[in-house]
């Protein structure tokens, strides 16, 4: 009984979690309009007009520095320090897909799906903002990447739930076997290493 409502609630995430994927489209579509801008070939094209509207709010850069709190200026050493372990992460998880999942048969996780680079094509934004905007855009989205590897890594190689839920798990989760269920994951593991139509369970 527990697992048909389970089912159920999960049958119930997938819709809605369809719908909202339909209706943040059409938000992306409306925003697109609104703010007069298209996608060429994977860039953001705006209209010519809008860029120099745009172009009024941007700060200069050197006036953008000296309004910073010195807190920001003093703490931004450390905060661009973290590149370095990003980058080894993302080389990392990268090569660790391309050499593992061919081996296993698990379908590599397309980087460029997560690393979207664009908000430095913002004209409002000043150089160091555009830094700052392609900085954090790397540094989430390489976690976002990592965290889809590592998912299919569990899924092929433990795919059981924890005892205890943790606080945001990866989609994946949702179709593993329950702890403790032992008779469930020995009929069911091989199957579960190859289905990964439904990308997300």
């Amino acid at each position: 009984m527990a697992n048909t409502v389970f089912d159920d609630l999960l049958q119930r995430l997938r819709e809605t979690q369809q719908e909202l994927d339909r209706e943040f489209d059409r938000l992306l579509e409306e925003g697109r309009e609104e703010f007069r801008y298209r996608l060429r070939r994977g860039k953001v094209v705006f209209e010519r007009n809008v860029r120099r509207l745009y172009r009024r709010h941007r700060i200069p850069a050197w006036r953008y520095i000296q309004r910073a709190p010195i807190a920001v200026i003093l703490s931004a050493p450390l905060i661009y320090g973290m590149i370095l372990p990003f980058a080894i992460l993302d080389l990392s998880i990268t090569l660790f897909q391309q050499v593992c999942f061919r081996i296993y048969g698990i379908p590599l996780v397309r980087r460029s799906d997560y690393l979207v680079v664009d908000r430095h094509r913002l004209p409002y934004l000043n150089l160091i903002e555009k830094l700052n905007c392609v900085y954090c855009g790397y540094g989430n989205q390489v976690l976002e990447y990592a965290r889809e590897v590592a998912g299919r890594t569990e899924q092929f190689w433990c795919p059981i739930k924890h005892a205890q839920r943790t606080l945001d798990p990866h989609p994946r989760t949702q179709g593993f076997f329950s702890y403790g269920d032992a008779s469930a994951y020995r009929e069911g593991l091989k199957s579960l290493r190859v289905s990964w139509d439904d990308d997300r369970l």
